[in-house]
C-alpha cells in the first residue's frame, strides 16, 4: 500500500508515470545499498576506474615507484583484471619478497587464473610470513577455488581462517555452501544458523559489511 501510495506521490510530482517508476527505483537501490547491501554498487567501479587512471600515469612519471604499482595491481584485482595485475606484481617481486600482502595479492591472481599450485604456494607464503594477513584473507580465496574440486580442503581453509576471524559472517556462509554441496543437510544448516547468530552478536559497525552473508544463510535455510 505505501509504495502504491508512493508512486502516486510521484506520478503527481512529475506528470509522467515512467519518470515516477524510475526515481521510485532510483530510491529503492539507495535504500537497499543503505541498509542491505546485496545490490552492487553503481559508484564504486566509477571511483575505481577513476582511481586506476591516475595510478597509471603516476607510474608513467615514476617507473620505480614499487608502493604505487602495488596499488595499481590491487585496484585491478578488485576490477577482476587479475593477468594485467599479476603482470604488475611479477614485476616488483624482487622489491616485496618480504611482504605478505604482496604475496596474497599474487597468489589471488594466480588462483583466479587457474593456477591453482602457484596460487596456493603464495598463499602460503603469505601466511607464513603473516598469519593474520588481511585478516585471513588467503584462507577464504584457498576456500573459493578448491570448493568443487577438494571440498574438503576448502573446509579445512575455512576452519582455518574462522581461527583467524572469528567475527566473519562469510565463512560460516561458505561453509555452508560446501557442506550442501556434499550433501551434508545437517552441517550446512548449523552453519547457516552460525552465521545468522554471530551476525546478531556483531556490532553495529560490523553489520553494514556482514550483513549480505546473514541475509544469504537465513535465504539458504529456508530451503
Amino acid at each position: 500500500m505505501s509504495k502504491l501510495l508512493a508512486f502516486g506521490a510521484l506520478w503527481w510530482l512529475f506528470g509522467n508515470p515512467f519518470v515516477a517508476v524510475l526515481v521510485l527505483l532510483v530510491i529503492f537501490y539507495f535504500l537497499e545499498r543503505r541498509y542491505i547491501g546485496l545490490s552492487p554498487s553503481i559508484v564504486r567501479p566509477l571511483k575505481r576506474r577513476s582511481a586506476i587512471s591516475r595510478w597509471r600515469r603516476h607510474i608513467q612519471m615514476s617507473p620505480h615507484d614499487v608502493s604505487a604499482k602495488s596499488e595499481l595491481a590491487r585496484l585491478l584485482i578488485e576490477r577482476k583484471s587479475y593477468a594485467e595485475a599479476r603482470g604488475i606484481l611479477s614485476g616488483i617481486e624482487t622489491q616485496m619478497d618480504h611482504s605478505a600482502e604482496y604475496w596474497s595479492d599474487i597468489g589471488t591472481c594466480d588462483l583466479a587464473l587457474g593456477r591453482l599450485i602457484e596460487g596456493e604456494r603464495e598463499m602460503e607464503q603469505a601466511l607464513a610470513i603473516s598469519p593474520r594477513v588481511k585478516y585471513g584473507q588467503p584462507y577464504l580465496r584457498l576456500a573459493e577455488s578448491f570448493a568443487k574440486t577438494e571440498p574438503e580442503k576448502a573446509i579445512g581453509c575455512l576452519q582455518r581462517f574462522k581461527d583467524v576471524n572469528s567475527s566473519s559472517c562469510e565463512a560460516y556462509y561458505r561453509l555452508g555452501t560446501i557442506y550442501d554441496g556434499l550433501g551434508r543437510a545437517d552441517d550446512a544448516k548449523l552453519a547457516f544458523r552460525e552465521c545468522t547468530q554471530l551476525y546478531r552478536t556483531l556490532p553495529r559497525y560490523m553489520k553494514r559489511h556482514e550483513r549480505k552473508w546473514a541475509i544469504r544463510s537465513m535465504l539458504r535455510n529456508r530451503k
